[in-house]
């Protein structure tokens, strides 16, 4: 998959942790046919590429959301949903306001159909980050703890901390009525 090559290439070697979560997060994605029918690998191939702007290669903003956003779009010339979601995956618009990007985030990739932006948020926010699954509470714990109260990440996660929570819950929600039996 074109995806997941990227994602390792750009990935593995210099942020081989980043890489284990990328891994995880794309594994949980896939799980998601039952609510996502066609839409699958379209979510599973965001959540192999949503990290890719951390790769030193990409870094121009400092803001991985929209870097590895701007990466798609202008280099692999990729569908711009695809794009969107990058850009607009778990919360991106809090940060972006943080760092003063929240205007050329939204000018430059539409917000994506929430349904499938909550199942990428979903796949990102259940994986820690040695790819290993855990519940959105205890993966928002995580990041809090990995970054101290001053920074931008931190101030971030805690502001959109109920939507991401919120996310999360309500693709669990729509997993389990869609996973029952008729």
């Amino acid at each position: 998959m074109w995806a997941r090559d990227l994602a390792q290439r750009l990935l593995e070697e210099p942020l081989p942790r980043r890489w284990a979560h990328t891994q995880g997060v794309a594994g949980q994605a896939a799980t998601l046919v039952p609510l996502l029918g066609d839409d699958t690998d379209l979510v599973t191939a965001a959540a192999w590429l949503h990290d890719i702007g951390y790769s030193p290669a990409l870094a121009v903003t400092g803001f991985h959301p929209l870097d590895g956003a701007r990466y798609l779009r202008d280099v692999e010339k990729a569908d711009e949903r695809l794009c969107s979601l990058v850009a607009h995956h778990s919360g991106a618009w809090v940060e972006a306001g943080e760092r003063g990007l929240q205007d050329e985030l939204v000018e430059e990739f539409a917000f994506p159909p929430a349904h499938l932006l909550d199942a990428l948020t979903y796949s990102d926010m259940t994986t820690g980050p040695d790819g290993t699954r855990l519940p959105v509470e205890r993966r928002l714990a995580e990041i809090l703890e990995r970054y101290a109260p001053g920074d931008i990440v931190h101030r971030s996660i805690t502001r959109s901390r109920l939507a991401l929570t919120a996310s999360v819950h309500a693709v669990e929600g729509r997993l389990s009525r869609a996973m029952r039996p008729e």
